[in-house]
């Protein structure tokens, strides 16, 4: 197949593009160029974007003899991450990027024009792996659950499966960075990249009030007494302790989470950790690797990004999903993903709109 290995400049998609080549594949590296003004971008080696990021990538594909070029994914990226972004905190909703950057730019935009140009697939350094079942592809978290990342690939259709590899699925990282030093890659001992590779210095609230301004709100406890005032709702998650500077102690002396917010005036409510207890969530804008559920679904739910596994009934209604745990989960914020799992198998995922007590629910 001829193939393109989406390359970040990291050891993962080094390898991932080393492992397509021996597989037999045409291989043809590219790195995405996801801003104009890449010092915009995390610099270093915690990012996946930056102008040092392209060189190791260009440097791994010479050590592998394959072509390289990069792709200008800048106006795409802006669009559907980064307004993205700033429009879901702006809703009072905790968005993830990464997620949403597989959906939109790595297995869209990307993929599209790889197949335009004449190419059969992408391959990544994504921690997944994909099955063949019942006559479809069927994906699996990784051997590795430290670094397995099928969540953030929830989002991925059939069609799409059908046109990635994933070759280090079944490989735990310590052993890829050995394989990348035996192939003589220079970014064999790269760090991994972290946070958010827009905002250059991983201060988001910071960049938030770069972008959005000041728009001055309170945070109240559950009777709704005023106990500060704040520069911007969107400096706030649902069940963040950290950074609220109160310096009112509780009653109960107990430390106070964030339990909602309410972006139209500002308001940030606070209360104790057992207010963000919840047994129901409402998702929407469902995307199915395979099969829609006909029926409620027996399985697990994973609700953040490097959260645990929850039991859960799961129910589709058109193009609603409800979810009912079996035990309650905390400090779930509306905007993030719900991806559902049949034992290691992703079915698909869906935005969380609604979250809330079963019993609430149902009144």
């Amino acid at each position: 197949m001829r193939v393109i290995a989406a390359m970040s400049g990291g050891v993962d998609s080094a390898v991932a593009a080393a492992r397509a080549v021996d597989a037999g594949h045409d291989v043809t590296g590219v790195h995405l160029a996801l801003s104009r003004n890449p010092k915009s971008y995390r610099s270093g080696a915690r990012g996946c974007c930056s102008i040092e990021d392209s060189n190791d990538a260009r440097r791994a594909a010479d050590v592998l003899g394959i072509p390289f070029y990069v792709w200008d994914m800048s106006d795409e990226f802006a669009e559907e991450v980064v307004e993205d972004f700033i429009a879901e905190y702006t809703a009072g909703r905790t968005p993830n990027p990464c997620l949403r950057c597989n959906e939109k730019i790595k297995f869209a935009a990307v993929l599209d024009r790889a197949l335009a140009l004449g190419f059969d697939a992408v391959a990544t350094g994504h921690y997944a792996q994909l099955r063949t079942g019942d006559g479809r592809i069927e994906m699996h978290r990784a051997i590795d659950m430290g670094k397995d990342q099928s969540y953030v690939l929830g989002v991925l259709t059939q069609d799409q499966l059908a046109r990635s590899l994933f070759p280090l699925g079944d490989t735990t990282k310590d052993f890829v960075r050995i394989e990348a030093a035996d192939r003589g890659l220079a970014v064999a001992k790269k760090p991994d990249s972290h946070d958010i590779c827009f905002i250059s210095d991983g201060d988001n609230a910071g960049w938030l009030h770069e972008k959005l301004g000041s728009k001055p709100g309170k945070i109240v406890d559950e009777a709704g007494t005023a106990l500060r005032d704040h520069d911007g709702a969107y400096a706030f998650t649902i069940g963040q302790r950290r950074g609220l500077h109160l310096g009112i102690p509780a009653d109960d002396g107990k430390p106070r989470f964030v339990l909602d917010i309410e972006p139209v005036s500002g308001t940030v409510t606070v209360g104790p950790h057992d207010k963000l207890a919840v047994d129901f969530i409402e998702g929407v804008k469902p995307l199915w690797c395979g099969a829609v559920p006909t029926e409620p679904l027996e399985c697990s739910v994973q609700l953040r990004a490097h959260g645990d596994e929850h039991r859960a009934t799961v129910t589709v209604s058109g193009s609603d999903v409800q979810v009912e745990l079996h035990d309650p989960a905390f400090g779930i914020a509306p905007g993030q993903a719900c991806v559902i799992y049949d034992g290691t198998r992703v079915v698909g995922s869906s935005t969380i709109a609604r979250t809330a007590r079963l019993s609430e629910a149902l009144n």
